[in-house]
């Protein structure tokens, strides 16, 4: 019988929550309802940079789910994911969004948590 820890067990629930967030997100954003629109507009995020935005979403929950069989490859797309929504509390922060900024802000901490679990497992 494989026995799994219950830090695996741990990482492959973060991983689940962030990566159906993520793609969640990127649907959202590929439909460009007018709520997306307009607070990408107020971020001052440019409508070519939304297919940009969109398929760093899609790699980073690839990214992480791969990350379950190849740790090292979770810890790269972790890492992305930070810088990913470190940059969205910044934007969201500059324009004085700070309820937008919230979950950002916890996707940059559940980001950080995928780095140090899938660490942890190596």
């Amino acid at each position: 019988m494989i026995e799994v820890s219950a830090v695996f067990v741990s990482l492959a629930v973060v991983t689940v929550f962030i990566s159906a967030v993520l793609l969640s997100s990127a649907g959202a954003k590929s439909l460009r309802t007018r709520h997306i629109t307009e607070q990408m507009t107020t971020l001052g995020v440019p409508p070519s940079m939304m297919t940009f935005l969109i398929g760093a979403q899609i790699a980073g929950a690839a990214g992480v789910i791969a990350g379950l069989r190849w740790g090292p490859v979770g810890i790269a797309a972790a890492v992305g994911l930070t810088l990913y929504f470190t940059g969205a509390t910044a934007l969201h922060l500059r324009v004085g969004d700070r309820r937008g900024a919230l979950p950002a802000v916890v996707l940059t901490m559940t980001s950080v948590a995928l780095i140090v679990l899938s660490a942890a497992t190596l």
